[in-house]
């Protein structure tokens, strides 16, 4: 009898397995990331099916969220803008070639006449963002991966249930992963002051359909539809104070204009998924000021995009790129069409460098980082480790005009997993601050030479190989 059910376990088991793998070949993903799933489903009995069901399952097609569908099944009360009204702000085919590339492939609109700051750390940041809390008189919109239970968000949640006991109205929206420390103590004094708050996919007890891969990573606050935040940064204690790797440096930028709109529509398709309610009040979208002449796309990307739009805009504009490309990024851990584009612009004869920190959160994407250092410095890529704390800024500046600045990362999990929100900007004082601010830190930085790659230690060099292996389901 035991015999019998170990026989029927393990037909089963190989069916399940048969089943995962039939279903990998018939997605058509990509080849790499299906083979290192063909692996763990292999090597990694039992745990790889786990895994598989937990982490593995695509539902890009599925549509988990659309914000083109709630967009144009409802009108909503801004007016759209296409690329072409403003032709005459850009410089140059390549440069109106990327933005007709993100209208078209996430549908972000133009956002002309903004007013831009740059916040180049938590301090500044922080109190940025605090003093318009402070002033906000109709509502707050706030939406971030992680709020810690520290000293920052301790002083975020007063701040905002004294504005909701005033009247003003605040959503907030957390990642239920990300924040998964926030006591429920932190929650309910919010909710008990009026502050409406909802989690981002909590965790559901359905193998089948599981959705714990997918988390919003994005970094996004609004304030009476007129003043506009985003970047890298999330509400936690080391951008001031640090931790064991140091002070976490990290990139934001602050707006005024009709680009607030953009971030304005993105929490509110967040909104609408979080707690199926669609706002579409005029109130929320405020006659914006006409400030400098400048163009701005909020770019969202993630499981429920058509297309890896925010990935798509980075390599568009590298390989428009004439002069130069300055990286940040805490997690480098290219696909092949990022990478392609690094290696081939450096072979162009484009400057590009890449600032990386010389210890970050994760040995894995330590490991997978360093395993691509090798070819783009053959190639003529300046790569620099930031030795000043941890290095968490996902910002690159391109040809003293074309600026990125959000929250993806430039890896897999950020390209395709994670929902991400990024501000392109096409101005020519934005890039030229974001420029600078790279070169300052650049005086914190130690250079990778090509013989300090090629002198790693052996046992260091099988780390690498497997961890990238495996990072394209990582």
């Amino acid at each position: 009898m035991n015999s019998l059910l170990f026989i029927i376990l393990v037909v089963f088991y190989f069916y399940m397995i048969v089943s995962a793998i039939s279903v990998l070949l018939l997605e058509n993903r990509n080849p790499v990331r299906s083979l290192s799933w063909v692996l763990v489903l292999v090597l990694l009995p039992v745990i790889g099916i786990l895994l598989y069901f937990l982490i593995g399952q695509n539902y890009r097609k599925q549509k988990i969220i659309s914000k083109k569908s709630i967009k144009h099944e409802t009108k909503l009360p801004y007016k759209e803008l296409k690329p072409d009204a403003f032709t005459e702000f850009i410089t140059s085919p390549n440069q109106l070639n990327m933005i007709n590339l993100l209208y078209k492939n996430s549908d972000a609109s133009v956002y002309a006449y903004n007013k831009i700051d740059v916040l180049a750390d938590g301090e500044s940041t922080f109190s940025a963002m605090f003093e318009a809390i402070k002033n906000a008189e109709n509502h707050i919109h706030i939406e971030f991966f992680i709020f810690e239970d520290d000293r920052i968000s301790n002083y975020l949640r007063e701040l905002l249930i004294e504005k909701a006991k005033a009247g003003v109205r605040v959503r907030m929206i957390y990642d239920y992963l990300g924040s998964f420390d926030l006591s429920r103590k932190y929650l309910r004094t919010l909710k008990e002051a009026g502050v409406y708050v909802r989690p981002f996919l909590p965790l559901r007890l359905r193998l089948r359909r599981s959705k714990i891969n997918f988390r919003n990573h994005r970094k996004i606050l609004i304030v009476d539809g007129k003043y506009g935040f985003t970047g890298g940064l999330n509400f936690a204690d080391r951008y001031i104070f640090g931790n064991t790797l140091g002070k976490w440096r990290d990139t934001f930028v602050r707006f005024e204009g009709s680009a607030v709109h953009g971030l304005q529509s993105l929490f509110l398709t967040d909104w609408y998924f979080v707690e199926r309610k669609l706002i579409t009040d005029i109130k929320y979208y405020p006659k914006p000021k006409k400030y400098e002449q400048n163009l701005i796309q909020i770019v969202s990307s993630g499981p429920d995009s058509d297309w890896e739009c925010i990935m798509q805009g980075i390599a568009s504009g590298i390989m428009s790129a004439h002069d130069y490309v300055y990286l940040h990024t805490p997690y480098f851990v290219p696909n092949d069409v990022i990478l392609n584009a690094v290696i081939i612009a450096a072979l162009s004869g484009v400057n590009i460098k890449l600032m990386i920190p010389k210890e970050s959160d994760s040995r894995f994407s330590d490991a997978c980082t360093f395993s691509y250092l090798g070819e783009i410095i053959e190639a003529g890529v300046k790569v620099y480790q930031y030795e000043e704390g941890f290095l968490h800024s996902k910002a690159i500046v391109i040809d003293d005009f074309i600026s990125i600045v959000g929250s993806a990362n430039l890896d897999e999990r950020s390209f395709n997993q994670n929902f991400e929100a990024n501000a392109f900007i096409y101005e020519n004082k934005t890039a030229l601050e974001l420029k600078k601010l790279f070169e300052n830190d650049m005086l914190n930085c130690r250079e990778i030479t090509l013989d300090d790659w090629h002198n790693r230690k052996r046992s260091q060099k099988l780390k690498e190989s497997f961890a990238r292996l495996f990072s394209p389901i990582i």
